[in-house]
């Protein structure tokens, strides 16, 4: 297989500047896609970012625009399509959590969820799908806290997360005749400027996983590339763990 596999492939990540979504920028820029990535406010990482892959050579496009904004959303993937010239890989990564008991869950924070974590991911989908040729890939980040939730306070953020499972496994049967595969990937406790693994926290964490640490953002980046390529045509409809045995 070539060592950039995904050459002549347009791909589209929202939340594309930080944490996670910046390394699944970085690993399909690497592996030869032109990517879109979307950020919410400070243009300082997704221009660091944007410096550091065309730097390299790669074709890369920072867009503004707030994911819990649906018009936004909806510009954010026209003019990647655009500029990009169509589009063959949609990433659904823009996320945020809060966590409160559902007795003090301030209001203003579930609409807040329930826009990112879900209405953006259907405002991009429905949007990006016109743009799409057979055989497109879209991949959404879920959480494994769709699946497992590990202490109090997470019951907005884990119904979120259960949308996208839900969502992914519904438009993966009516995309599938198209050959466009539909997948989630559902991370565990990885370590990002908003999930630092030190602290007690972090600590309670590490102890229900399997191998007692984080993951990287380069583990989760890594599953999302080969969800991205050529050799995974026939996984589709699937709620994938990188959790490091969290659920085990």
């Amino acid at each position: 297989m070539s060592s950039a596999p995904l050459t002549g492939r347009r791909a589209f990540v929202t939340g594309g500047s930080r944490g996670i979504g910046a390394e699944i920028v970085r690993r399909l820029a690497a592996e030869g896609a032109a990517v879109a990535f979307t950020y919410s406010a400070s243009s300082a990482h997704a221009d660091k970012l944007v410096g550091e892959l065309t730097s390299n050579g790669a074709t890369v496009l920072a867009i503004q625009a707030d994911a819990a904004d649906r018009e936004q959303s909806i510009a954010a993937v026209e003019r990647a399509a655009a500029e990009l010239g169509g589009l063959d890989i949609v990433v659904n990564n823009a996320a945020v959590a809060h966590i409160a008991p559902i007795d003090d869950f301030p209001a203003e924070e579930f609409d807040r969820l329930v826009n990112i974590n879900i209405g953006s991911m259907y405002w991009t989908t429905r949007t990006a799908v016109k743009h799409l040729g057979d055989g497109a890939r879209i991949i959404n980040i879920g959480s494994i806290n769709a699946d497992r939730i590990p202490g109090p306070g997470l019951s907005v953020y884990g119904m979120t997360k259960g949308a996208v499972a839900s969502f992914t496994r519904g438009l993966a049967r009516d995309l599938g005749d198209r050959g466009i595969t539909v997948n989630n990937v559902q991370p565990g406790p990885i370590d990002t400027d908003a999930n630092p693994d030190q602290g007690d926290f972090a600590e309670s964490l590490k102890a229900v996983t399997t191998q007692g640490r984080y993951g990287h953002t380069t583990d989760v980046a890594s599953f999302v590339s080969f969800l991205a390529g050529p050799e995974s045509g026939y996984i589709t409809g699937a709620n994938l763990n990188v959790d490091g045995g969290f659920t085990v």
